[in-house]
């Protein structure tokens, strides 16, 4: 596991790299369409999380 943590971290020259491929691939009118569906897909995780822990709330105060 300590072998592998290393390859993990990225530096800024890595970082710059990525960010220019992503700018290749998608262009730069695509970008804020993909991060505004990574958004709305965060917020519906979230809510069906939060569904989730109430319904488990709800059925913990049922059985006692």
């Amino acid at each position: 596991m300590l072998t592998v943590l290393p390859l993990l971290v990225f530096g800024t020259w890595e970082i710059v790299l990525i960010v220019a491929v992503v700018l290749l691939l998608f262009g730069g009118k695509k970008i804020p369409e993909l991060m505004k569906g990574l958004g709305k897909g965060v917020k519906s995780f979230k809510q069906g999380m939060n569904e989730v822990e109430k319904e488990i709330k709800e059925d913990d105060g049922e059985g006692q």
